[in-house]
């Protein structure tokens, strides 16, 4: 169940946020006392309630907003027992002073907002002995085994236990902990009222992550890099589970860089099976599948892991495949074939993970493939490595290519009004492919088409990269048309990503 938490210095606030979300379809909210300005006024915010409460009032030091005295505060929390309140939250150190009476249930909670402790298996079970009808315990996560570790808590648990971790890196467990146990897991009213390190919403918790139906039998999947926080992937992909009716979950991960074979073996114990691999990991992805298809062996770098039939894990590349087929549905829509890429000239701006996938799927087909980047030292590896050559930064704009691919960051949201590419060496036969996708129309693809180029945006090629993963992850086609519409949607300015999760692109 997803318990919504509500902050708000005015009583008439909490009230009104409360039937608001009542409305909005939530079970169970978490009442923050301590947030409230001057004398909190009980029955104010629990007389005619619309759903059933938790009551927490959060000390100074447990970075609540009390400020009161301890005795107002534990003789505040005895009188929403009293008051028939359906759950009451009692920190650890004070629940053996705060007796059980009437229906009212306990949740004994421990925080600690520094650290996973090494012994969370000992503070479990001394908070067994406090009469708990459920234990909660949060912490900060700093490594993926200190997720881990929690979840495998919550899973052996004989009592009913809310186990998540803090905090970006603990982001995973607030989503993940319902599928090994944990009874409650909480959330915000909005994306921007944040409570506590790393909480997500509401809307974001019910509408993309559909944590009420995880189970212990639903699969799991991630996108693994180092910035995460940003990625689309979760929207795309759980609103096309949620469409196909498959099972399975996807969470962003955030695993730092030189970490991912330590991180993936500590994350074993949870049986994950699949993910999506974004910088820095893809050449680390590749070096730690057990199996590697020909195009990870070509291209030494993958985007995507999955279990195979001997739960081993897999490596391959969708963003070979998906360029290749974004470049010739734009050369052609009616005819996309690899013919027509033979003896084409190509520019291939960036030297990074995504252009060496570009890059080899031009070269196979024939193209001749030119690289360039602002660093020419990885330009002349990638040539050398592809079979392509290579130029200067500065020369980018010389010959006439017949397809200008830009494979660099720049243009992505938010600095729209910067383009990799000079305007003066477009021409109206060009064919200009944009792997950036947020903005859709970034200035280069706005240039493009005020010269009469062709144009591709990268949503083409995200979507179809996409689509091919979930193909790998479930055994069906991926919803080409559906993923597309949500991602332009998301990247738009009216609603859009931010009124779904709170974040921007991939």
């Amino acid at each position: 169940m997803i318990c919504v938490s509500i902050g708000r210095s005015r009583h008439q606030m909490v009230v009104q946020e409360h039937q608001a979300l009542a409305q909005k379809g939530a079970k169970l909210v978490e009442l923050r006392l301590d947030w409230l300005s001057g004398t909190p006024e009980l029955a104010r915010v629990i007389t005619n309630r619309p759903t059933p409460v938790v009551i927490t009032c959060r000390r100074r030091e447990d970075q609540g907003k009390w400020r009161g005295t301890e005795e107002q505060r534990q003789t505040l929390l005895r009188a929403a027992i009293v008051a028939g309140v359906e759950y009451v939250d009692l920190e650890e150190d004070i629940a053996s002073q705060i007796r059980r009476y009437g229906k009212t249930k306990r949740i004994i909670s421990f925080h600690d907002f520094e650290r996973t402790p090494p012994d969370i298996d000992i503070i479990h079970a001394r908070m067994k002995r406090l009469d708990p009808d459920i234990i909660k315990i949060v912490t900060m996560a700093h490594t993926p085994s200190d997720v881990a570790r929690m979840l495998q808590l919550v899973k052996s648990s004989d009592v009913p236990t809310a186990g998540f971790c803090m905090g970006e890196m603990g982001l995973p467990s607030r989503i993940l902990c319902g599928k090994f146990g944990s009874p409650l897991t909480y959330a915000t009213f909005s994306a921007d009222r944040e409570l506590a390190p790393g909480q997500l919403s509401f809307d974001q918790m019910q509408h993309i992550y559909r944590f009420d139906a995880i189970h212990a039998d639903t699969k799991v999947f991630a996108v693994i890099g180092d910035p995460v926080a940003h990625s689309m992937s979760p929207l795309v992909h759980n609103l096309a589970f949620a469409k196909a009716g498959v099972n399975a979950v996807y969470v962003p991960w955030r695993i730092p860089k030189d970490t991912l074979a330590q991180s993936l073996n500590d994350l074993e114990l949870l049986g994950l099976d699949g993910f999506s691999v974004t910088i820095p990991h893809k050449e680390a992805a590749a070096a730690f599948a057990a199996v590697r298809d020909e195009s990870v062996q070509a291209i030494g770098a993958s985007n995507t892991l999955v279990r195979n039939e001997a739960r081993e894990w897999f490596a391959t590349n969708t963003d070979y495949s998906a360029a290749l087929e974004a470049v010739l549905q734009g050369l052609n829509p009616d005819r996309p074939d690899p013919s027509l890429l033979m003896g084409r000239k190509v520019i291939l701006l960036g030297a990074g993970g995504a252009a060496r996938a570009v890059g080899l799927a031009m070269v196979r087909s024939g193209a001749l493939v030119t690289v360039t980047s602002r660093t020419h030292k990885r330009a002349i590896e990638l040539a050398d490595s592809i079979g392509a050559t290579h130029c200067s930064w500065e020369n980018r704009g010389a010959g006439s290519p017949d397809i200008v691919i830009n494979c660099t960051p720049v243009g992505m949201h938010p600095s729209v009004d910067e383009s990799p590419y000079p305007e003066n060496a477009l021409r109206e036969s060009m064919l200009v492919f944009d792997t950036v996708y947020n903005p859709e129309n970034t200035l280069l693809i706005k240039t493009a088409r005020e010269r009469r180029c062709k144009v591709v945006s990268g949503i083409e090629m995200f979507v179809r990269q996409a689509a091919r993963q979930f193909e790998l992850f479930t055994g069906r086609p991926g919803p080409l048309e559906q993923m597309r519409n949500t991602v332009r949607r998301a990247i738009s300015p009216v609603g859009g990503i931010s009124k779904l999760t709170g974040t921007s692109t991939d």
